[in-house]
């Protein structure tokens, strides 16, 4: 097929595995909606967030058969069943939390509170008990709450997508949840080459083919009695890790 032709085949293929994301997350989240005033709490969080998980690992299969985007993140498949556990990321592109959740079936994300009235996203993250950042005290006790039943948390603390290589910087908050949950925090690095759904990338271009993420593992931290001295540390910690020549190791 002549170059001219293939760009806007590939650019199709590529919109009709995000048209697929969407069919799962709204196909889901009717079903959630439905659920949420049936099932107990308990029950309704394990089962939203298994279903969530479900749903987007189904996404990443197909998109990894498909040769166009493709998803590496069995680092996590360890630690998918540890309770109490922060995983802490950096950002570098809108499908970072499906990566991440995709692996992790327990775990739960931080999203905004408008977000919740989203028919995409609102049924569902509701059922699994996703805590709002509606208010900073809030939030931070709904995660502490969350961890010490067993929970585990997904946070992303440069708070939006990548701007300022290699990591924006850290919103504070989680070494104060690490503190107060005496959770320990399972840093976590997202390696891609593209900048497809990065800060300013328009959906409309098609990116260099194929699109490939890598997760892989990076120090754990325990919990500090002084969460702002920790956060600094992390931060370097991301900022050295994630450096060019690190990247090719």
């Amino acid at each position: 097929m002549n170059h001219w032709l293939l760009q806007p085949v590939m650019l199709l293929l590529l919109y009709a595995q995000l048209l697929l994301l969407g069919l799962i997350s709204l196909g889901w989240n009717l079903i959630a909606a439905v659920l949420y005033p049936l099932l107990p709490r308990q029950r309704g969080l394990v089962v939203g967030r298994a279903g969530i998980s479900r749903g987007y690992g189904l996404f990443w299969a197909v998109a990894n058969a498909s040769g166009l985007l493709k998803m590496n993140a069995t680092a996590l498949d360890p630690l998918r069943d540890e309770p109490g556990l922060i995983f802490v990321a950096n950002h570098p592109s809108m499908l970072d939390a499906l990566m991440l959740v995709a692996r992790l079936p327990r775990s739960v994300c931080v999203m905004k509170a408008s977000l919740m009235h989203n028919p995409f996203l609102g049924p569902g993250a509701r059922l699994a008990r996703y805590i709002q950042n509606d208010s900073a005290r809030g939030m931070v006790r709904r995660a502490v709450n969350d961890l010490k039943d067993g929970g585990q948390l997904v946070l992303f603390p440069e708070g939006t997508r990548t701007v300022r290589p290699p990591v924006n910087d850290f919103r504070p908050g989680f070494t104060l949840i690490a503190k107060l949950a005496n959770a320990p925090i399972q840093t976590v690095f997202i390696d891609t080459d593209s900048p497809y759904l990065g800060k300013g990338w328009p959906l409309w271009r098609l990116p260099p083919l194929p699109i490939e993420f890598s997760v892989r593992l990076g120090r754990r931290f325990a919990p500090s009695p002084d969460p702002a001295a920790q956060l600094a540390e992390i931060q370097q910690y991301f900022n050295e890790s994630l450096a060019a020549p690190a990247r090719q190791t």
